[in-house]
């Protein structure tokens, strides 16, 4: 049986910055019909930067969560942006430190209900040109040491699903 779900119709329930929500009628493969909540993204973009066994991560409070949370580096992809840029852009923007990125990982971060899709790039070299954070940015930045970064991830204080995914797989490549 192919598994395949078509789309017959639909409607916009919000529109706005960051996301658009949709409910969608849907055909199953056995032919009836279900709805998907749809969460509608223009993806994301993150950098893992590592230097002399260092990452950098920022610590930022996230509303949703009520706390700091630290990550890598990362943003919103604009609209037709290639999510290089967006990661080189957001390094920038919320570290200081100008890097070309090379491709490392992609990640769906909720398949259930959004396709969002967040880019993960690799930078292990880079020059700082200083920090230039949004309006309403605020957040700082540490670097790390990749076994006490691992050792954040073990205790709970790295929960971020695409921070934790970049580390275990650089730790993984690189044997740490």
């Amino acid at each position: 049986m192919k598994f395949y779900e078509k789309k017959v119709g639909g409607k916009i329930i919000y529109d706005g910055k960051i996301l658009r929500l949709e409910v969608d009628d849907v055909q199953l493969p056995d032919g009836s019909a279900a709805k998907r909540e749809c969460v509608r993204h223009s993806g994301g973009a993150a950098v893992l930067f590592v230097r002399d066994g260092k990452v950098l991560l920022v610590k930022q409070y996230r509303y949703l969560y009520g706390k700091e949370i630290y990550e890598i580096p990362a943003g919103k992809a604009e609209a037709g942006e290639a999510p290089s840029l967006a990661a080189e852009r957001e390094l920038e923007e919320e570290t200081g430190y100008r890097a070309k990125v090379k491709p490392f990982l992609t990640l769906y971060p909720t398949p259930g209900y959004t396709d969002e899709v967040i880019s993960i790039f690799l930078a292990e070299e880079a020059e700082f040109v200083g920090q230039k954070t949004d309006e309403g940015e605020f957040l700082e930045c540490e670097a790390v040491e990749l076994e006490k970064a691992m050792g954040m991830i073990e205790s709970g204080e790295i929960c971020d699903a695409k921070t934790v995914a970049a580390l275990y797989k650089y730790c993984l490549l690189k044997n740490v």
